[in-house]
């Protein structure tokens, strides 16, 4: 595990971000309330997500299955009313596993992983929510589902049994000026009202997840509903 801040650190981090993120909000004529923090705690150990969550933040984000049902086991237990996001890559083979401990996927990016998340819902009796990864940018080392794809993936979700299509996520590339990730942040908001236009419920489609330490304030402009925020508020990665 990655070496953490300590408490009064993080949770002062935690209220710059929180600030910073109603600022963008606000000036974009959106209540602070209408953008949801996920604090990314991967590689983080659990007195870091304590310190976050005494602090008051209630949404954690993970990117591996294996590394996060340890910390969902214990927090889960002390704290029931956290939410727990995963917004990293998702084999179809870890489905089963993945359906029952976490609130929310992010990284919906193939029928067959749709599907057997589903059914992994239905048989831990849980709904949870499910946005689809929109592959934008082309890069190779990055997962997402191609456009074309997405919306076949999108309009299979919309007739889900159990799990529940919430939105869109995506990954743009690592640019030194945030503002260079613009355009990518622009065509998911566009992708997501063609596809509204096209009939699916914009009530399944109302979050946008986008947006990460560098360059969120960018992502909340162009109508991030969800920002995923980890080192701005635990501290770099080692």
């Amino acid at each position: 595990m990655t070496e953490s801040l300590d408490a009064a650190s993080i949770a002062a981090n935690l209220a710059a971000v929180q600030e910073r993120i109603a600022r963008a909000a606000e000036a974009n004529g959106r209540a602070a309330e209408a953008v949801r923090l996920v604090a990314v705690s991967k590689t983080f150990g659990l007195d870091a997500i304590r310190a976050a969550i005494a602090a008051g933040q209630l949404d954690f984000g993970e990117n591996r299955v294996q590394e996060a049902l340890p910390k969902i086991d214990v927090l889960s237990a002390e704290h029931p009313h956290i939410r727990w996001h995963l917004i990293g890559h998702l084999q179809s083979n870890k489905a089963r596993k993945a359906g029952r401990p976490f609130d929310a996927i992010h990284s919906v990016d193939s029928l067959d992983l749709l599907h057997r998340l589903d059914e992994a819902a239905a048989e831990s009796r849980r709904r949870p929510q499910i946005l689809v990864q929109v592959d934008l940018a082309g890069e190779d080392t990055k997962f997402g589902a191609p456009p074309d794809t997405a919306r076949a993936i999108v309009r299979a979700a919309t007739g889900l049994t159990t799990a529940r299509l919430v939105g869109l996520m995506t990954l743009p590339p690592f640019y030194d000026d945030p503002a260079a990730a613009r355009p990518v942040f622009a065509r998911l908001r566009a992708f997501r009202d063609e596809l509204v236009a096209e009939g699916v419920p914009a009530t399944q489609l109302a979050e946008l997840s986008m947006g990460m330490s560098h360059d969120f304030e960018v992502a909340i402009e162009e109508g991030a509903t969800i920002v995923r925020i980890g080192s701005a508020i635990f501290g770099e990665r080692g």
